[in-house]
């Protein structure tokens, strides 16, 4: 379970090309299907410094057999992954650079607000042009274009690792975001 900081889950292509394929963030686990499965087909990196706790498979097992909500839940956590891997490739397959990028940032921004780390649509966000560049199927020159141009039509604004919206509503837009596929309570989804 990732306490904090910010991870990814990634696949690396035969010719060594990485494709992240989610952010992990404070309260994720991003290895639960492990449970289940004896050899994961992902990887899993940390982007900054990050806490993390481990749970053995054993004390997981342990508390399903004796806890079924605790069962639930950590079944609704895996279906809600697999609501955001749908919404990914959605993002990746289908929506234009600036609305693909604006996509991401919203559920980031949504995602960072649900556990507390997103203040006046502002918050820390510690990936690297890189990095994004990875998740969205981009270069990283893209990805700089992009972001120049997101700044330039006040979409957003960046001061190192710092993350402000300055229209929310108008970011989702662009981004054709609905943040029902994060199952968030509405109060958290609305950011």
């Amino acid at each position: 379970m990732i306490l904090s900081g910010f991870a990814c889950t990634y696949k690396i292509t035969g010719q060594g090309k990485r494709q992240i394929v989610s952010f992990t963030i404070a309260g994720d686990i991003p290895d639960l299907q492990s449970l289940h499965l004896k050899v994961l087909d992902n990887s899993v990196a940390t982007l900054s410094p990050c806490s993390v706790g481990f749970i053995t498979h054993e004390d997981l097992r342990h508390l399903c057999t004796r806890f079924p909500r605790i069962t639930s839940a950590f079944w609704r956590e895996t279906l809600i992954d697999a609501a955001i891997f749908r919404e990914w490739v959605m993002n990746v397959g289908r929506r234009e650079g600036v609305s693909r990028t604006a996509h991401l940032l919203c559920e980031l921004m949504v995602r960072l607000k649900a556990v507390g780390l997103v203040e006046d649509h502002a918050c820390d966000l510690p990936i690297t042009q890189v990095e994004f560049a990875d998740a969205l199927g981009f270069t990283p020159v893209h990805v700089n274009r992009v972001f120049q141009q997101m700044r330039a039509e006040g979409l957003i604004v960046t001061e190192g690792t710092r993350l402000t919206i300055p229209d929310w509503d108008r970011l989702k837009q662009v981004g054709e975001f609905d943040p029902t596929y994060l199952h968030l309570e509405i109060e958290q989804a609305a950011a």
